[in-house]
Parts: structure tokens; sequence; C-alpha cells
């Protein structure tokens, strides 16, 4: 009896074993190009969207795999970054950037593509409705050029007398051209000179660009990887030459920005992990809606301030969601 017993066990155990085998390489794959980071320092936005994730229990190295690959500002080097992951067929692309939202809708129709974008996802022609994505591609969209004329309107009233407005961007990113656009409409709706102080990458010579500005009563500074990565270095620029920024989020304050308005990054990068767990268990990117930030911040930064000699007006600093001091 203890024998048949035995062998029972052990046909058990070996059929047990390739199952088990089988399921340790079921882990999900989740391919992410770090536009902006580099191996040793993570962006800010795949900061927000791992603690997203472990919100919702997912860790890497052990119930997911994130295949990550680094552009370090560089938004040439993100078509070639996007292709190879895509190559490698995870269960879902992840992707923050435009160049590599882009990249990911050429490169397959199969692979689900979760993303985080600043432009109209309908208007760039990423899904065919907000409610509605319809193909591959579902995630959030900060609208974040929809902002533009705000932000020109909060340096007015910040600043009263401004009448010429610099703006710093990166001419190569479709993001940045859109809302290059815009801030030229805003400025014309307020009588504004507007300069354009366009970048190119992947070392631009920011020092130069930046000095031809000295005398421009703000700067706007467009956030794209290029500037992203070379945040530290613009601030530092603008600030010595005593010149009042906004920015299109907080993290530019860290290094020295004074006024950023924009979608709070933190829920902007961190949601699109609810729709990596909705489509892990079984959803499909077509039927999940597009969603928009609910929540926008106003972002003062009075160290800069007294740094550049600006007095921020008590009314706006009574709006702001957030104060520097």
């Amino acid at each position: 009896m203890w024998l048949s017993r035995l062998l029972v066990v052990l046909i058990v155990f070996a059929l047990s074993c390739p199952a088990e085998a089988q399921q340790a390489k079921k882990v999900p794959r989740i391919a992410y190009v770090d536009s902006s980071g580099t191996p040793a320092k993570q962006s800010a936005s795949f900061e927000a969207f791992e603690a997203g994730l472990l919100d919702l229990r997912y860790i890497d190295g052990q119930n997911i795999i994130i295949e990550r690959r680094y552009a370090e500002g560089r938004l040439d080097k993100v078509p070639s970054l996007v292709n190879e992951l895509i190559q490698r067929k995870p269960e879902i692309f992840v992707a923050f950037n435009n160049v590599a939202i882009g990249a990911a809708q050429r490169a397959t129709k199969e692979i689900p593509i979760v993303i985080a974008s600043s432009l109209d996802p309908v208007a760039a022609g990423y899904v065919e409705s907000l409610a509605h994505p319809g193909a591959n591609i579902t995630g959030i969209a900060s609208l974040n050029r929809d902002l533009s004329a705000k932000r020109v309107e909060l340096l007015k009233e910040l600043f009263p007398r401004l009448s010429r407005l610099a703006v710093l961007w990166d001419v190569d990113g479709p993001g940045p051209k859109v809302a290059f656009k815009e801030y030229e409409a805003a400025s014309r709706a307020y009588k504004l000179n507007l300069q354009s102080l366009g970048v190119h990458g992947p070392s631009p010579d920011l020092e130069s660009v930046l000095q031809t500005a000295v005398h421009a009563d703000a700067v706007i500074i467009v956030s794209n990887p290029l500037i992203r990565a070379n945040q530290k270095k613009i601030m530092e620029l603008v600030n010595r030459n005593r010149i009042p920024s906004m920015t299109e989020n907080f993290e530019y304050l860290t290094p020295g920005g004074l006024v950023s308005y924009g979608a709070d990054i933190g829920y902007l990068f961190k949601r699109p992990a609810y729709y990596v767990d909705k489509i892990l268990k079984g959803a499909r990117p077509a039927d999940l809606p597009v969603e928009q930030p609910t929540k926008y911040e106003l972002v003062i930064n009075l160290k800069t301030a007294k740094q550049i000699g600006v007095t921020i007006p008590q009314p706006v600093l009574y709006r702001a969601d957030k104060v520097i001091k």
C-alpha cells in the first residue's frame, strides 16, 4: 500500500514541476523607455510610475519585470530604443513621451501601449476618442498644451508690466512645437513681444541661447526630455540673469524655478499603473477610456523670488496650492 502511495506522490511531483517551471516563465514584462533618466538616476516620471505599481502590489523582479532603456534626454535615441523593446514582445509597453508614443504606435498594433501624453491624444492620432480609444493604446492625457494661455495669464498677474516674453523650447520635439504655437497665440492676445529660444539636442548651447534673453521680462520653459535632462543648468542660467521663470510642472522648482502651473505629476505618472493592472488582468486597451487629470497645481518658489529680487503679489500667493519657502 505504501508503495502505491509513494508512486502517486512521485507522479504528482513530476507533473507539477514542469507546470511550476512554465508558470515561473510567465512573469509579465513591462517595457519602458526613460527618455530623460539614466541608469544612475531614474526620472521623476519613472519613480512615480514605479510608486503606482507598488501601490498595486507589483514589484519589479518578483511578480513583474520592467525592461528599461535610457535615452538620457536624447530624443533621437528614443525610436531605436522603442523598437528594440517592442521586438522583445513585452506584455505591455509604457510611453511617457510623445516621440516614444509615436514610435511605439508605428512599431506594433498588437502589444498594449499605456501612455501619459501632454498632447491631445485624439488630435495626435493616438486614439479614436477619449471614451473609446479603439485600438491598442490607452492611458492618461494631461492636455498640458491647453494650459499655455493660462500660464501667460498668470505671468501677467505676477508682473503687470510684462511686455517681453521668452519661450525656451526644443524645436525637435512634437509636444514643444504645439506648445510654442499656443504661446504665440496667447502672447498676441496679451499684446506681448514673444522671443523664441529654440534649442536642439543632444547638447544644446543653453548659455548662449539664454544670454539672448537677458532683456526678457519672463521666460516660459517648455518641458520635454531634452529640457528636463538639462533643468538644473537652465535654472542656474535663468536665475543668474534674474529672469522670472514659469514652468509646466513643479519638478523644475527644485533646481530653482520660480512658478509652475500644470497637472499634478505625481498623479499623472502614477495613474498609468492602474492601466497596466487592468490590462494584465485581461482588459483590452480599446475598452479603457483615456483619463484626464482633475487637479492642476500652482506652485510658487519664494526662495527663488528672493534670490532674483521679485515680489509675488499676495492675491496670487493666496491661490497657490504649494509655496516653497
